[in-house]
């Protein structure tokens, strides 16, 4: 980031390139994570007297819980990064 900072790319550049790469693999992993989420469920709800559906509409939540978080711990650190001075980052690299 220190490079990027320096060739003049904004903190909202910075901020948006980050976010992408995150998003991706957060959304991936949900992705792969419902259907077996969903499987292991339902094998164990068949377990019980009283059964219950497990609705699309849960996951869903889930998901966009867990990218809410995402966006928001990456914008934090990609800001707080993308304010501080490039020089002390190019020295460690």
């Amino acid at each position: 980031m220190g490079v990027r900072k320096v060739l003049g790319a904004s903190v909202t550049n910075i901020t948006v390139l980050l976010s992408k790469v995150f998003l991706k693999l957060v959304l991936i992993s949900i992705i792969a994570a419902s259907p077996i989420a969903w499987f292991v469920l339902h094998k164990w709800l068949e377990g019980y007297n009283y059964r219950i559906t497990i609705n699309w509409l849960v996951f869903a939540r889930a998901g966009l819980i867990a990218v809410m978080i995402a966006l928001l711990t990456v914008s934090f650190q990609s800001i707080r990064a993308g304010l501080a001075n490039p020089v002390k980052s190019l020295r460690i690299e």
